[in-house]
């Protein structure tokens, strides 16, 4: 259910993308970024005894901040750094899983007739730090991915250097492997698929 949920987001994005028609110019302009929300992950696996099951987890809370840079009218490069941490609900992993993600991207940026307000889409590479802390004594090992992500948002200039943000993204990427640290055997798959909003404050400084 969570992945069908992934999917219809990165559908909405990319529909919104394609519809869509700046207000506020940041050609040239450096930004700052912070922001806070919601993610949604996917459920991962437990491999015990050649059997699978479900790892479940929950709703959490997200949040980070970055870097934009306006290289014309219309693009802007971004680097974000967020972090999350959410529950393992499983017999066998009695903790928490934590999610660094670098995220490198460009946005295309729409205009729009509301002079304040600028509509985006963007699109990128994740790098997914990942962790498990157990609460049992549990000693696991989870891998580092590589994934992509879809996003859509919307800016709006209350002053020429401060602007609200609230953004959708869609992170993709494939399984990390859960080792046992003592081991080394694999004893599950880490899904790192998510779906987030967050709501932030931008800064400009030019």
């Amino acid at each position: 259910m969570k992945k069908l949920l992934v999917y219809l987001c990165a559908a909405a994005l990319l529909s919104f993308a394609a519809g869509s028609a700046l207000a506020e110019d940041i050609s040239g302009r450096f930004g700052v970024t912070g922001r806070i929300g919601f993610l949604i992950p996917a459920d991962s696996e437990a491999v015990v005894g050649g059997t699978i099951s479900p790892i479940d987890t929950d709703l959490t809370f997200v949040g980070g901040g970055g870097f934009i840079f306006g290289i014309d009218k219309n693009l802007a490069a971004e680097l974000d750094i967020t972090y999350t941490e959410f529950d393992a609900h499983h017999s066998g992993f009695n903790g928490d899983f934590a999610m660094t993600n670098i995220s490198l991207g460009g946005q295309y940026r729409f205009e729009v007739a509301l002079q304040e307000l600028t509509p985006y889409a963007g699109a990128g590479l994740d790098i997914l730090i990942n962790d498990f802390s157990g609460i049992s004594g549990e000693q696991l090992d989870v891998d580092t991915v590589v994934g992509i992500h879809l996003s859509g948002g919307v800016d709006y200039f209350f002053r020429k250097d401060l602007a609200l943000n609230a953004e959708l993204k869609v992170v993709i990427a494939p399984n990390a492997d859960i080792t046992d640290a003592a081991t080394g055997a694999k004893v599950g798959n880490y899904d790192p698929m998510n779906v987030n909003g967050t709501f932030g404050l931008r800064y400009f400084f030019n």
